[in-house]
């Protein structure tokens, strides 16, 4: 899955706005329409659907035709794709607190044990 630049930054963009984290988060638990995924708010259907189009362009939904339904699809490949950019960074931060720990042990075992005050 792609992540250069553009594509992570309309994602980030699209995950910035917390109504459509909660579309995310309900649509984590299977597809649903528009009128099901605009109970919980209290703006409009017209309003929901601009927010699922955000997230379409960001490519974290997709949508399917089945008969009159238009469901919305969560995208867990695009998902994966931000994890995996994040997860980069992450590891090697673990990895310098690692080292740093590893340096502390070792100061802390060369000065021998500590007198108690």
């Amino acid at each position: 899955m792609d992540t250069d630049d553009g594509t992570l930054d309309l994602a980030f963009m699209a995950l910035a706005d917390p109504v459509r984290r909660r579309i995310i988060a309900r649509l984590s638990r299977g597809p649903a329409t528009v009128n099901e995924l605009a109970e919980p708010f209290e703006i409009t259907k017209q309003a929901v659907s601009k927010h699922i189009q955000v997230l379409e362009q960001a490519q974290l939904v997709t949508r399917t035709r089945e008969a009159q339904r238009r469901p919305v699809h969560l995208n867990p490949a695009r998902l994966e794709a931000l994890t995996s950019w994040i997860d980069q960074y992450r590891l090697v931060r673990e990895a310098q607190f690692r080292s740093l720990d590893a340096v502390l042990r070792s100061q802390a075992a060369a000065s021998g044990p500590q007198p108690k005050e």
